[in-house]
């Protein structure tokens, strides 16, 4: 595991990073990740809120998951890259998109949300364990 965990945007105005590893790294395959990250899951890499910092604007959709919190998508004004989330539920994490990481090889799956919702040509990894929904959070 590196030192500290980087990422940004595609045209490199947001740049982000992060002191602490991974806490998590989740396939989410509900509609709303499908149709943000412009395939049938997207895979968040969860991370303390405290470790991570970032650069640059960002601006946030906000809209109301299934669970009824509220989840603010993070993306680049410039190049719309998405690049990190924050869930109302989950005030002491974010959750940068895997598709941001510098080096995505760190982000290795642990598992897979709304897996009754994936599509039939990008299933379920099978290494990874599988919720039809999703899980509550421990506390």
């Amino acid at each position: 595991m590196p030192e500290k965990i980087t990422g940004g945007c595609l045209c490199g105005a947001v740049r982000y990073e992060a002191s602490e590893a991974p806490k998590i790294v989740v396939n989410c395959h509900c509609l709303d990740c499908r149709k943000t990250s412009g395939t049938c899951h997207g895979t968040h890499v969860g991370l303390a809120k405290g470790s991570f910092t970032v650069s640059g604007e960002v601006r946030f959709y906000d809209s109301t998951a299934d669970s009824g919190n509220i989840a603010s998508r993070g993306f680049c004004p410039t190049c719309g890259s998405p690049v990190y989330s924050k869930n109302s539920a989950m005030g002491d994490m974010v959750a940068v998109r895997a598709s941001s990481l510098d080096d995505p090889e760190i982000a290795k799956p642990q598992l897979a949300v709304y897996a009754s919702r994936a599509v039939s040509w990008d299933p379920v990894d099978p290494a990874c364990k599988a919720f039809p929904g999703m899980p509550e959070r421990p506390a």
